[in-house]
């Protein structure tokens, strides 16, 4: 029974098969006709003797060039072109390897070549380009984590590898140092170059796939109403792998030449010139309604700042305006390309009222109150407290001696009498008016009257004088000199106390005749100032301090007599925190000096040469130093101007 049923179903499946070959001929006669005479209008120079042999030769394409490139975010880009639109390629991953086969697509012998692309800085090291059978193999040779993504357009297929930004694992080999260097430097660009994008990770393998069905696709992935233009046309081939949808996004637009809004939740997409198009015609149409408005006038009252300044920087923000900078105004040709003003709109300032007379449309009044309200604000103040110290030490010490010696002979000769004597005295005549053979008296360094001891001894027939002089002197003297001053941030402020000293200058006239002249000269303790409050409540000062004094007159004869300043003077910058007190300068010095005046070979004998020699010693020491202290005093609260900025 078996046998037989197994017999009756055998021609049945005779003629089944009889019938699917029939089809398959039929089939492959139809494909072959339609071949060939797809194949007959192109002419060949050599046709091939048989018709087989030119059928798989009309589908194929050739590759007319090879490229790599660098892209921004430090991602290698490989891309191919083709001698006219049909190429079908095929992207896999291979290990380290990415490997693009274009099975019907021929590639010349100049193209069949290896490229070393390290120098680059890519994950991409080297590409290989060979024949594959009847097609084109394409091997990129890669070095690190990476992702890769590939598209289509026309006759240009570009294949892009990129960095990927995992971290390496704690302890892991970091590998060589230039492979470190490099990889270093590609994750800097990436980081500065690259766009974030946070959408979900899809995956998109098409062939020649319609431009808007891929971006039904993307909107269904990612819950965005997506208009597309009707204009929005063209093919597209895609193989993305875990690519997040914003940038697959961005990659299809860029390689059709198209361009998105968004607007809420709703995206448009359309190509580029049509967008621009649409904004300038947005524009043109904002610029005509604005030019249709009614103008309105308004007052805007100055209250810290100076009218005529804002005015003049209002007008001549671009350089533009009236630069005569008074109570005038500039009308609208004056304004046309002025951002704070419409082409129609006018301003007038008046000094006498402080105040800004403004007409324009109310927009743009809006915006002028708004800026205004930034610039015209109070302005913090600094309190600036300056102290000169000037400290003195003098010591002064003279020692000195006077010595005298004389003798008298008394003769009678007949009837002449006479006395011979050395510097002895008459009767009667003091001892100190008695002549002396030493007089090296104490006072070199001193101003005062010495102090002597004395000793006198009267003979017959001589004296001798001795007298032992000395004196000591010490000083000391400390000038405090403290100015201070209130002023605005970033404006100057001087302050100065002191005298102008008159002396006489002579001019020769063509005559001859001498004419005197009375000049003056300033001797003032001054302090001038510049204060700048920073962001960090530090103030940066500015500072010239002058502090002067005169000494003494000198005498010139006929012509009266001139004086002798001295002079201490810092000119500097520094940058102090609010109240801190800095030493912004100081001089010291320290004279010793020492003096010997003596009688040669008596002045150098043991004990008794003190009597032949005097001695004088000084000392003086002087130091300026000159402190600075800041304080700022807080007029109004802070105001934030990226608020108004916005």
């Amino acid at each position: 029974m078996t046998a037989s049923n197994a017999n009756g179903l055998r021609p049945i499946r005779r003629l089944a098969s009889l019938r699917i070959q029939g089809l398959g001929f039929a089939i492959g006669l139809l494909v072959a006709t339609g071949a060939a005479g797809a194949a007959n209008p192109v002419p060949q120079a050599t046709a091939p003797a048989t018709a087989p042999a030119a059928t798989p030769a009309a589908g194929q394409v050739a590759i007319t060039n090879i490229d790599f490139r660098r892209g921004d975010d430090g991602a290698g880009r490989l891309v191919v072109k083709f001698d006219r639109a049909g190429a079908a390629p095929d992207l896999r991953n291979l290990g380290s390897s990415v490997v693009v086969d274009v099975g019907n697509a021929e590639i010349p012998a100049t193209l069949q070549r290896g490229l070393n692309v390290v120098d680059f800085a890519t994950p991409v090291q080297r590409v290989d380009a060979r024949p594959s059978g009847k097609g084109t193999q394409l091997v990129l040779s890669t070095q690190g984590a990476f992702e890769s993504l590939a598209y289509q357009t026309g006759n240009e297929y570009v294949v892009e590898i990129a960095p990927r930004a995992d971290k390496p694992a704690m302890g892991a080999p970091g590998g060589t140092a230039a492979g470190t260097v490099a990889s270093a430097a590609a994750k800097v660009a990436a980081t500065q170059n690259a766009r974030a994008y946070g959408g979900r990770p899809v995956t998109f393998n098409f062939q020649d796939v319609p431009v808007r069905t891929v971006l039904q696709l993307i909107a269904e992935e990612s819950n965005l109403n997506i208009v597309a233009s009707d204009t929005v046309q063209g093919n597209v081939t895609l193989r993305l792998v875990n690519v997040p949808w914003d940038q697959a996004l961005d990659i299809v637009l860029r390689a059709k030449g198209l361009d998105k809004r968004r607007d809420g939740g709703v995206m448009w997409v359309a190509p580029q010139p049509e967008l621009a198009k649409f904004e300038q015609d947005k524009e043109d149409a904002r610029i005509a309604i604005e030019n249709r408005e009614d103008l309105v006038t308004d007052y805007i009252q100055i209250n810290y700042h100076n009218a005529a300044a804002i005015f003049k920087a209002i007008t001549e923000a671009k350089g533009i305006g009236n630069s005569s900078g008074g109570s005038g105004g500039s009308g609208p040709g004056g304004q046309q390309e002025n951002s704070f003003l419409s082409p129609r709109g006018r301003i007038v300032a008046d000094e006498r009222t402080n105040t800004l007379m403004i007409n324009d449309i109310p927009k743009k009044i809006a915006q002028m109150r708004e800026l205004i309200s930034v610039i015209d604000r109070p302005v913090d103040q600094v309190l600036i407290e300056g102290r000169i110290v000037i400290a003195t030490d003098s010591f002064a010490r003279d020692l000195g001696a006077r010595f005298g010696i004389g003798g008298r002979r008394s003769y009678n000769n007949g009837d002449n009498t006479g006395t011979i004597g050395s510097g002895l005295p008459d009767a009667g005549t003091s001892p100190a008016n008695r002549g002396l053979n030493v007089n090296l008296p104490a006072k070199t360094y001193t101003l005062g009257t010495p102090a002597s001891i004395a000793y006198t001894l009267l003979g017959r027939n001589f004296n001798l004088d001795i007298e032992l002089q000395a004196l000591q002197e010490e000083g000391r003297g400390e000038v405090i000199s403290n100015p201070r001053l209130v002023t605005t941030n970033q404006r100057e402020a001087v302050i100065k106390q002191g005298r102008e000293v008159g002396y006489l200058t002579v001019t020769g006239g063509g005559t001859g005749v001498l004419t005197p002249t009375v000049q003056f000269k300033e001797a003032v303790l001054e302090l001038k100032v510049v204060p700048t409050i920073t962001s960090d409540n530090r103030v940066f000062l500015s500072l010239n301090v002058k502090k002067d004094e005169v000494l003494r007159f000198i005498e010139m004869g006929d012509f009266g007599s001139v004086p002798e300043i001295a002079k201490r003077e810092i000119n500097t910058a520094v940058l102090v925190d609010d109240g801190q007190t800095v030493v912004i300068g100081g001089v010291y010095e320290f004279t010793d000096r020492t003096s010997i005046a003596k009688v040669p070979f008596l002045g150098d004998i043991p004990f008794l040469g003190n009597l032949f020699k005097k001695k004088g010693r000084n000392k003086e020491k002087a130091e300026l130093l000159i402190f600075v202290t800041p304080k700022v005093l807080r007029v109004a609260p802070q105001q934030a101007l990226s608020r108004a900025a916005n």
